[in-house]
Order: structure tokens, then C-alpha cells, then sequence
């Protein structure tokens, strides 16, 4: 199974995006705070679109109710990593698998990496930015673990109009 971990996420809009995410891949989401926003409707639905009440997500008051919760193989998205993000298997559906990403402004604290440096990756860029935003950063890893699985009891053709919607 597939999991999103934000670790204490600033943006309500990222946070709404990621949501959407989530729900149209059948990936968990597990959010560490403090919350830098409320996650009443309110706040992220404009992002979350009419999606929101849809996403599995679990709150945490730590990282380390977090970890104590949640077993598998964490793999931690931080501009120091050194390895891409593509260098990694994910192909084993059954394997609990978690992204963790930092906030926004300061990432992963380091002394929460140094454990875990085996597993610690960035996903490639020019020197130009420090970071992809957020949630596209959410998007890109979750997308690259299912094309591994080959997108378990996901539609590779649109459910909501015809098959031959394009030629008609």
C-alpha cells in the first residue's frame, strides 16, 4: 500500500492538492503536526476540490507516534538527497510503502534523516530552484511507485464518458 506523509505541512493548498492525490490513487495520507492551518473544509477545499471527504487520512501529534503507528519502508524526499528518486523499487504491492516529505519552508529536520541516509532521495533538477513545489513533488513520487506496480485498481481509460468519447 502506497502513503503520503507530510511533516508539518504549512500550505493549506498543498495540502488540498495532495488530498485530490491521494483519493484519485487509492494512497493514504498521514499528516504530522503542528498544522500551519486548520483542516476544516474551509481552508483546503478550494484545492481539494469535492474531493476531500473522500481521502483515507490519519493525524499525528509527533513523528514519533507516527513511526511507533506505521511499519514498512520509509523512503524521505529532501534536497540532499543523493540518490533520484527513480533509483528505488516500489514494484512490490503488498510492501507498506511511505513517502515522507518535509514542510514547506525547512523540509525534514536532519536529525530525523540521519537514520534512514540509505533512503533518503531528491527528485532531479536544474540548480535554479531549491525544490519542486509540494504537492507536485507528491504527485511525481506516487505516480513513479504505480507505474512500477503497473497502476493497481486504477482506470487507464476515463470512466465518465464513452470508451469511443474522442472519435464520436
Amino acid at each position: 500500500m502506497l502513503n503520503v506523509v507530510l511533516f508539518e505541512p504549512e500550505i493549506p493548498g498543498n495540502t488540498g492538492n495532495i488530498m485530490r492525490t491521494c483519493v484519485a490513487t487509492n494512497t493514504r495520507l498521514h499528516l504530522i503536526k503542528p498544522l500551519g492551518f486548520s483542516l476544516e473544509e474551509k481552508y483546503i477545499k478550494r484545492s481539494g476540490v469535492n474531493y476531500i471527504d473522500k481521502c483515507e487520512y490519519t493525524v499525528y501529534e509527533n513523528i514519533e507516534e507516527f513511526f511507533a503507528k506505521n511499519k514498512g519502508t520509509y523512503y524521505f524526499l529532501t534536497r540532499y538527497g543523493h540518490k533520484p528518486h527513480t533509483t528505488f523499487d516500489y514494484s512490490n504491492k503488498k510492501e507498506n510503502i511511505y513517502f515522507i516529505f518535509g514542510k514547506e519552508s525547512t523540509g525534514i529536520p536532519k536529525e530525523i534523516l540521519k537514520p534512514y541516509l540509505n533512503y533518503c532521495m531528491r527528485i532531479p533538477m536544474t540548480n535554479k530552484v531549491r525544490a519542486l513545489n509540494l504537492s507536485n513533488s507528491v504527485a511525481i513520487m506516487v505516480y513513479e511507485a504505480l507505474r512500477q506496480q503497473d497502476y493497481p485498481d486504477l482506470f487507464k481509460e476515463e470512466p465518465h464518458k464513452s470508451k469511443n468519447y474522442l472519435e464520436e
